[in-house]
This record gives structure tokens, sequence and C-alpha cells, in this order.
């Protein structure tokens, strides 16, 4: 039972002579991990993983290195993560060297960044859960030719690691990696735990951007939004629409964000990034990594000189990620973030590369919900890792009652706060 509690954060391991010491996931960091297959997150080779994410059988822009890795350095509570990876030889023959030594090297084929249940949920239960990185998609990279391999290996790693389950947190129920994984599991005779579920907007950017705001939007809302956007240009000069995508001009954009978000509610309830000095350090370390591959857009909305609106996008492969918007609230009755949302969807559906784009909003947002009418559903999942396991049910339940407590303080804390 000693590994289990290390790996709920509850214990230190004792040391003993040497070279089988045994090491542990605490609470509160991670360190000297085992083996290749379970370590440090910022021990990961960073070749090999943007290798990975380029060959991923389903995106997610939020666990690209560039991204997580700065996450992972900088911001409160959500450093010295952990990773589970699966590996395979990239060359099955042996007996006949390649005359290419790279390809002698094994190949990663799947990651999942990791916390312990106790550090992720404050359950001292020994378990594993996606990590969090600062956005709302945890769903692994899968390498798409062995998806399933990849799987295999992540699950293998969880159980060498002590682990009675693996909770995926925010992660796509109906995309390939959860089939994936979901298949590995069938094969141990195993199945999946949807703890709790909800839709998302997103847009099937592959459809004609006029044809997309029409069937969301009345013909009465489009027209008043054209009033608001004309008289927007009479008062304060000619609304203008900009994408940043070189590290310089991202550099330059980001900070443009960072003052829009901070000027209003975020900025007053002390949420906004530039307020803490982690988050800052974050968002410029990992927009920066991510313009210099292209997988980072700042697109703005001006009036005249002055930015009104202003958003952070990721990209990977041929989906888009929506990550943060910032307005100027002084502009709010030219409904900023809503016209910046317009010009947005017509870029994203113009671009030939992109299929969809993922709002990675919360279930019902009242901005994004009525423009972008596709839907994905996203969840919380339980993976066992052993057969009939009354530890997986203890875990099961221990997340449940959880969610219900925090769902019911959530709406005590929406009906009890003043109207406006």
């Amino acid at each position: 039972m000693a590994e289990m509690a290390e790996i709920a954060g509850l214990s230190r391991p004792s040391a003993d002579n040497g070279a089988n010491k045994r090491l542990s996931v605490r609470a509160d960091s991670v360190q000297n991990l085992p083996r290749p297959g379970f370590a440090a997150l910022a021990s990961v080779p960073v070749e090999e993983w943007r290798a990975l994410a380029e060959r991923a059988v389903e995106p997610n822009g939020y666990y690209l290195p560039a991204w997580e890795l700065a996450v992972n350095a900088t911001v409160r509570g959500r450093t010295g993560v952990a990773a589970l990876s699966a590996w395979r030889d990239a060359s099955p023959n042996k007996l006949v060297p390649s005359e290419d030594p790279a390809s002698e090297l094994p190949r990663l084929i799947g990651l999942l960044p990791v916390v312990s249940l106790w550090r992720a949920c404050k359950i001292p239960l020994p378990a594993l859960a996606s990590a969090s990185p600062y956005g709302t998609l945890c769903t692994p990279l899968l390498d798409r030719g062995l998806a399933e391999e990849a799987s295999k290996g992540l699950i293998s790693e969880a159980r060498r690691a002590g682990a009675r389950a693996l909770i995926l947190r925010d992660v796509s129920l109906n995309g390939a990696a959860m089939k994936a994984l979901t298949q590995a599991l069938r094969q141990d005779g195993l199945q999946p735990i949807i703890l709790h579920s909800h839709l998302r907007a997103c847009l099937d950017a592959r459809r004609e951007a006029d044809e997309v705001l029409r069937d969301a939007l009345s013909a009465k809302k489009l027209k008043e939004l054209r009033r608001q956007r004309n008289r927007l240009a009479e008062e304060h000069g000619m609304v203008r629409f900009a994408v940043a995508r070189t590290t310089e001009e991202v550099a330059h954009a980001v900070e443009v964000f960072l003052a829009l978000e901070a000027s209003g509610w975020k900025g007053e309830r002390g949420t906004a990034l530039r307020q803490d000095t982690g988050d800052l350090i974050f968002i410029r370390s990992a927009t920066r990594g991510l313009s210099e591959t292209g997988q980072c857009e700042i697109v703005t909305l001006h009036a005249g000189e002055t930015p009104v609106a202003a958003a952070i996008v990721l990209r990977h492969q041929d989906r888009a990620f929506y990550f943060k918007l910032g307005i100027d609230e002084r502009f709010a009755k030219f409904s900023p973030g809503v016209q910046l949302t317009l010009d947005l969807t017509r870029h994203l559906c113009a671009d030939a590369v992109l299929a969809t784009a993922d709002s990675t909003a919360s279930a019902d947002h009242p901005m994004i919900n009525p423009i972008w009418r596709g839907r994905l559903k996203i969840g919380d999942v339980i993976l066992p890792l052993r057969r009939n396991d009354p530890v997986v049910s203890a875990i099961h339940a221990a997340l449940t009652a959880r969610h219900r407590l925090r769902e019911w303080a959530r709406t005590a804390i929406h009906r009890l706060r003043p109207a406006k």
C-alpha cells in the first residue's frame, strides 16, 4: 500500500541502498521519477514531443510543447507536472541496420501530462489526473498511426506508477483519442466511466462564413450589429480587424491583449493574466513559442488607432482554439467582443487548412453559443486500470460528490450575487 499512498501524495518514499530506490509523485511536485515512461514533464524531449503533435490523431493546442511547458514553468499551482509517455522502436527489425541512425531511436507515440488525484482534487486515493493546461481541453496526444498502441502504453505506465485509475478532465468524448483509449481498455475487459459531460460551442470552418452567420443570427440581429459597427466607425474612426502572426507581431499584440483584458471585470477581480507574475511570464513565453511554429495568432479589432477588442487563438493541425478575449468596456455599447468574433469567424472560415474551431468556452456561454452553433461533447472520464476494483468505486464516488458540491456552491453564489 506504500506505493499507492505515495502517488496520492500522502507520504514520502523511504530511501534504500541505491539503484532500486523507490520514487513517487508527491502532491506538490514531481521528482526523480523512475522510468522514461513516467517522468517529469520538463524531461520529455521537445523535438519528439513536437513530432508527436504533428502526427496526433486528435489536435489539442493546449498540449503543444511551447504552451504546456510554459504553463509548467511559471503558472502558480500548475508547475512540477509529470508526464505519462508511450514509446515504440522506430525500426522493428533490429537485425537490419538503418542508414539513418535516428531511425533506430525509440519514437514517442503517446503523451499525457498528469498530476496526482490529491493535487488535482484533494482526494487521497491512488489515481492520476490529466494536468490542467490553462485551457479547457486535456485530450492526450496519440500517434494517429498507432493510437491504440499509444493508449495501451499510457495505461501501462499509469499502472506501473501505482495508479488504480486515470482521470481525464475536459476531454473530447467523441474524439479519436477517446475512441482509441476505450478500445485499449476493452481489450483488458474494462470500460471508461463518464463522470459528467456538457456541450460547448464550436465552428465548422469548412462552411462559408456568411452562411454560418446567417444561420446563427437573425436578420434583425445582424442588422443591429452592422448599425453598431457603423456607429463605432463614425464616432471613433475606421473599424479594422488585424491578425498578428509573426513572432514580432505576436509579441506586440499580446501586450495589447493583456491591457484590454486587465481593463475590464477581470482586472477588477484581480484575475487578469498580467496581474500575476507567473501568468504573465507564461502567456508571453507561450505565445512567442507558438508563433515561431505558426501555431498562434492574436486578432485585434481597432476603431481608428484604438484597440477595442483582442483575442488569442491557438492552432494545431486543422483545428483552432479560441483561448481568451479581452475588450475595452468603454466601447461596450458597440458589442466589441461580438464584432471581433464575427470577424474571427470570417477569418477562420477563409482558411483552407482549418476544419474546426473549438471555442474552449464554458457550457451555455452567452456570447459564443449564439454565433458558433456547432457543439463538441466534453467531459470528465475515469479510466479504471483493474477489473472490479473497489478503489475505483471509491474514486468514482468521491469525484461525483465533489462535482455535486461544486455545482451546488456555484448555483448558491449565483443566486446570492446581487443583480447589476
